[in-house]
């Protein structure tokens, strides 16, 4: 499934009466505006503005899912995941899945294509995050972040439909990619 539009929101028929920016963070930003939605009904919304996210589902020759496993302090847990990261502003999809994969599970890429996106929270956050499927991986080295202590496996479709049934794998991101996969894409 190809990607369509600029990632840009649409705001067709909104009137923004003021537009506030109550904390820049390094990752996002949170605007409160007071609009007239459609329909005329006046609101105030309290938006998280994030440049967007990359979601990268690696898939060795031999048919297995590389994950990985890491502490996320907002769930005070370690969770199984496909690896992911942010967009920096301007950036685009491909090149920032090919930087994620590389530092994260130190996998490269022949091929990488995105297979769709979708927003993970749209009441409130402007983050699109697009779902690439890399093949063709090559190992080597992974490349952390300093605060980033990362484990990396690779499971077999089977292994990870039992794991997202018993909820082994908590990350929606991870969810939706895999079982997009397994469910659309030819061959899998």
């Amino acid at each position: 499934m190809k990607c369509s539009g600029s990632g840009k929101q649409k705001m067709k028929n909104v009137r923004v009466l003021s537009s506030k920016v109550m904390f820049r963070g390094r990752a996002y930003n949170v605007r409160r505006d007071e609009i007239i939605e459609p329909g005329g009904l006046r609101a105030t919304r309290e938006v998280v503005v994030h440049h967007g996210s990359v979601v990268i589902l690696p898939v060795l020759p031999d048919g297995r899912i590389v994950l990985v496993r890491q502490f996320r302090y907002a769930t005070g847990q370690f969770l199984w995941e496909l690896c992911a990261g942010h967009l920096e502003p301007g950036e685009k999809p491909l090149p920032a899945g090919r930087r994620e994969l590389l530092e994260e599970t130190g996998y490269s890429a022949k091929r990488l294509r995105v297979l769709f996106h979708f927003f993970p929270t749209p009441g409130f956050l402007t983050e699109r995050m697009h779902v690439l499927l890399a093949s063709g991986l090559t190992a080597g080295a992974a490349q952390p972040e300093e605060d980033e202590k990362i484990e990396v496996r690779a499971f077999r479709k089977t292994e990870l439909k039992k794991m997202i049934r018993k909820g082994i794998i908590q990350d929606g991101k991870s969810i939706a990619g895999i079982l997009y996969y397994l469910r659309f894409h030819p061959g899998a």
